[in-house]
């Protein structure tokens, strides 16, 4: 899912609060506008003044957003169906209006002004459609002038089909696609070489003939890349699938998908990631201050190191305070051997003659992993996700310890919370695979608060 469908999505709820705020408030000052009470004189505001008024309207477009989110209106997809969007806001904002009138009978509370419910949710309807309607045609006009959030895909088949998906992509740019190419009996090299040259970013399998073995062997060059399979089911497929069928067109097409957290989940997680890498660096800065003074007392270099680390197949540069000395990655061939996890390619060393006497301190209680706030807030890594691993590293990986490269790494994850730099490295490699496969906004806390614990306890990084 491109990052373009989730931001689209993700500026609904505060755009039809605000348009369903200035709703209530066009509705206020229309009934009291002079023209109208000379017909009909304004009572209610002795039993709700302003002020109130104001907050009630507050309250029940919040419940409003809660009714939108049960019929459907933020469910995240990149081509909305305008008039399907209308008669779900119409629901929305009647059942709004029902709440209004439940409030003032528990309450009650006899609403003087029928004309202000009425007016009230005639301009609440049209505001909301008309704010979804500009999102809808600003969306339109980057995808057609600016390719904005079209998803490069490649399409395998010959079939009816298969033409069929690539005359939809190219005549009906709304669907969120831009075809690089139709390859009608490609082998991996060529489709290797259209990947590297083009920048695809999903491969359409439309031919259900295909081999099953090329099938795999596809799958896991998908794997391997980061690409988005999707694939045209048969019949029995479709009935039996257990992910969520979409269609291109009037064809339905399946995605294979690594991991739970997508969609809404994606957007909440990045949400408490900026959240909280700001209030982690706000707060922790008198730290990161001493910490600098200290380190710099301590040893000769930089405060900060950056290392290169890996996260969802990316290269990025990895903040910590500096725990070694300078230039300490020159000494890590000479200490190969001393390496004491032989299970897998991570190194890991107890007592290294690398680490400085502040060093160790940081290390023991994880301070120096502090400044990955950083990482976080730029969006190079998540508050929780699987460890970051080094290139090198990376490269030594068997295909099934790639799958730790679906996610943004992480400042902590289930694996650190579970015996750390103690555990074997397939281990950890399960704990992450694990927390991928089954995430949830109740893991992420349950590991968030199980870290302080572990901050306490556990000094394996000694």
């Amino acid at each position: 899912m491109k990052k373009a469908e989730l931001v689209f999505t993700a500026i609904l709820p505060p755009l039809d609060f605000i348009m369903l705020f200035l709703a209530g408030i066009a509705a206020y000052f229309l009934r009291t506008n002079p023209i109208v009470s000379r017909y009909r004189p304004v009572l209610f505001h002795l039993n709700l003044p302003l002020g109130r008024y104001l907050a009630l309207i507050v309250a029940i477009s919040i419940f409003m957003l809660f009714v939108f989110m049960l019929v459907g209106l933020y469910r995240i997809r990149l081509q909305r169906i305008l008039l399907d969007d209308f008669f779900k806001i119409v629901i929305g904002v009647s059942a709004g209006i029902i709440g209004l009138v439940f409030y003032s009978f528990v309450r009650l509370e006899l609403f003087d002004s029928r004309f202000l419910i009425i007016i009230g949710w005639v301009i609440a309807i049209t505001f909301v459609s008309f704010g979804r309607f500009a999102v809808h045609r600003w969306q339109r006009y980057l995808m057609r002038k600016h390719n904005f959030g079209l998803r490069r895909v490649l399409v395998i088949g010959k079939d009816g089909v298969s033409r069929k998906i690539v005359n939809y992509i190219k005549n009906q740019p709304i669907l969120g696609y831009q075809l690089v190419t139709n390859l009608v009996k490609p082998d991996l090299n060529k489709i290797r070489s259209r990947v590297r040259k083009s920048g695809v970013e999903e491969i359409i399998l439309a031919d259900s003939d295909w081999p099953k073995e090329k099938i795999l062997e596809l799958i896991n060059f998908c794997d391997d890349h980061h690409l988005t399979f999707k694939f045209v089911p048969n019949l029995f497929q479709t009935l039996t699938v257990n992910t969520s069928v979409e269609t291109l067109g009037d064809v339905p097409i399946i995605e294979l998908k690594r991991t739970a957290l997508d969609g809404w989940g994606r957007i909440i997680k990045r949400t408490v990631d900026l959240i909280g890498a700001l209030i982690g660096l706000i707060v922790l800065s008198p730290f990161f201050a001493l910490a600098a003074v200290v380190i710099k007392w301590d040893s000769r270099g930089q405060v900060l190191v950056r290392l290169k680390r890996v996260s969802q197949g990316k290269e990025f540069w990895l903040y910590k305070f500096r725990s070694m000395i300078d230039e300490a990655e020159k000494f890590k061939t000479g200490l190969q051997e001393k390496n004491e996890r032989n299970d897998g390619p991570l190194f890991k060393m107890k007592n290294d003659p690398r680490v400085t006497k502040v060093g160790r301190f940081l290390r023991k209680y994880r301070l120096d992993e502090f400044p990955q706030l950083l990482n976080v807030l730029r969006g190079e890594m998540s508050l929780i996700g699987p460890r970051p691993h080094q290139p090198d590293e990376i490269a030594r990986y068997q295909k099934h310890h790639k799958k730790v490269l679906a996610i943004k790494s992480g400042m902590t994850g289930f694996a650190q919370i579970s015996g750390s730099s103690d555990l074997l490295f397939e281990e950890e490699i399960k704990l992450d695979t694990y927390y991928i496969e089954n995430w949830s906004l109740a893991m992420d806390l349950k590991i968030f608060l199980r870290t302080w614990l572990v901050l306490f306890k556990d000094r394996s990084a000694c």
